[in-house]
């Protein structure tokens, strides 16, 4: 299996920072966010990697250089021309994934004790289009599932704004992680194209296809958004 990791966003949250330097090599104990994300996968026999990149991309490259891919295979896809977000950013690297029929797609910036292996057999379980790591946790936006944790929709808890791709009564609402297993044709017949986010995609797609929650409640996770989060991280994840 394979996997990509987004690591082109500005990192607005986390100046001053990354007024010098890309939120991926925001360093946690010693060890930047990518090098933590990459030998997460690697406990999980992924070893074959495609990272997007755009602020401050030559640091990023130069950092796995360095490194030698933090011992996994790793392919670069350049956004320096434009930053396309996430759903962009996977339609841009789509020709690493060719041949194929799962993988997995995570954020630089968090860092979670997520069981990924449970996580992608489930998957392989539900044969749903798409997989989502989620939470019970408090967040501004939120993803809506039903019962038997299909996706349904997505709200803002601060405006009261909503995007219901399928009516159902009884929802509940979970935080999203960050961490995705997708199938192939996931992006398959998208009516997007150039900046775009993977939410767009999930709430599209579930309109006629099924996209799946996996509920990781009492995991360790943290979104490293801000300082004040890695000093956090550095105690969660000694």
């Amino acid at each position: 299996m394979k996997a990509m990791i987004f690591a082109a966003g500005l990192g607005t949250r986390l100046k001053p920072f990354t007024d010098h330097s890309p939120k991926a090599l925001a360093e946690v104990n010693g060890r930047s966010l990518l090098e933590h994300n990459i030998r997460y996968l690697q406990r999980y026999g992924i070893y074959d990697v495609i990272i997007n990149v755009h602020h401050f991309a030559s640091m990023v490259v130069d950092k796995l250089k360095d490194n030698d891919g933090f011992g996994s295979n790793v392919s670069v896809s350049d956004e320096q021309d434009a930053l396309l977000e996430t759903g962009g950013g996977l339609l841009k690297a789509l020709d690493f994934f060719e041949g194929e029929s799962d993988y997995v797609v995570m954020n630089a910036d968090i860092l979670t004790s997520l069981d990924l292996g449970k996580m992608i057999d489930h998957h392989h379980k539900t044969r749903g289009m798409a997989t989502l790591a989620v939470m019970n946790r408090e967040s501004s936006r939120q993803l809506m599932f039903n019962e038997e944790m299909t996706l349904c929709g997505w709200v803002n808890n601060g405006t009261g704004e909503q995007r219901i791709s399928r009516a159902d009564q009884l929802t509940s609402k979970f935080s999203f992680s960050g961490v995705q297993v997708v199938s192939a044709n996931l992006m398959r017949n998208i009516p997007f194209s150039g900046k775009f986010s993977m939410i767009d995609v999930y709430l599209h797609q579930a309109k006629n296809h099924t996209i799946k929650g996996f509920d990781h409640s009492g995991n360790l996770f943290i979104d490293v958004g801000k300082p004040g989060s890695i000093e956090q991280a550095e105690y969660l994840f000694s």
